[in-house]
């Protein structure tokens, strides 16, 4: 029965500060036998002025400190999920990129945001994210991982039942989803679309979530949640503070959730 980490944050617009964060977790979750930490979206950066994040992320400073998280994840002797890390694209824009970094490899796997965050929300908040991010082309899951088969996901993709069918598809046993949410689509959608998703891909659903008010001007929703295959909640760290929480998976509970409601396997086709 793994026990994973998962890390509750209010990122800011330094980095460095970030990182100092993602250092102590580690540290504290290898201490107490977690094999993989999970961080939220932007965990190293949340700054939605672009002109001033723009020289961060145009710079070596990404790829600098992607070296730095994965000695730190061997040297902790903990997979780190990070949740995500804005860095260039190979087009020339930006990309919001989670990363899974081993411990005990140096090799590590990356997934690029599929949906990008285009609204006006009702409270007057704007967010084009396809402004400077280039979506990604490529559904992740990884093969070999202390949970089994993992899934990627970012945030927004949270809202596209598509893409976690078709990790369900390819019998995912767990899927992450690190995300910023606002307080009000979080408030509103956010449980009850995690627990969704876990029901529907009959896997469990791990959610680091950026909680509270940020350099930036934003707001966050937090509520870090773990959700299990049947959809139940393992795991909610509120909506107040950032912090770090614990929670034990029983891998053994996938198999007899599809057993006992075997939707995968009775999928059908829909025609046109």
């Amino acid at each position: 029965m793994p026990k994973i980490a998962v890390l509750q944050m209010t990122s800011g617009i330094d980095p460095e500060a970030n990182y100092r964060a993602l250092e102590e977790a580690a540290e504290r979750a290898g201490e107490v036998g977690a094999k993989v930490l999970f961080t939220p979206e932007m965990a190293m950066l949340l700054d939605r002025d672009r002109k001033r994040a723009r020289p961060w992320i145009e710079s070596e400073k990404p790829s600098d400190y992607t070296t730095l998280l994965a000695s730190l994840a061997n040297l902790m002797g903990v997979d780190l999920a990070m949740g995500s890390m804005p860095e260039s694209a190979d087009s020339g824009r930006w990309a919001t990129r989670s990363m899974y970094l081993p411990a005990r490899w140096d090799q590590f796997d990356t997934y690029d945001k599929m949906h990008m965050f285009d609204v006006h929300l009702g409270n007057g908040e704007r967010w084009r994210e396809s402004a400077a991010y280039e979506a990604g082309q490529d559904v992740v899951c990884l093969e070999d991982t202390p949970l089994g088969r993992l899934g990627l996901t970012i945030c927004y993709d949270l809202r596209f039942p598509a893409l976690f069918e078709e990790l369900g598809r390819r019998c995912c046993d767990a899927i992450a989803v690190p995300a910023a949410f606002t307080k009000p689509t979080g408030a509103a959608h956010w449980h009850v679309l995690l627990r969704a998703r876990a029901i529907e891909a009959q896997a469990f659903v791990i959610a680091a979530a950026q909680v509270g008010k940020h350099e930036d001007g934003r707001e966050t929703y937090g509520h870090s949640l773990v959700v299990d295959p049947w959809g139940e909640v393992l795991l909610d760290m509120g909506g107040e503070e950032p912090g770090l929480g614990f929670c034990d998976l029983d891998l053994e509970r996938i198999a007899e959730v599809r057993s006992q409601v075997p939707s995968l396997a009775n999928k059908r086709d829909i025609p046109n």
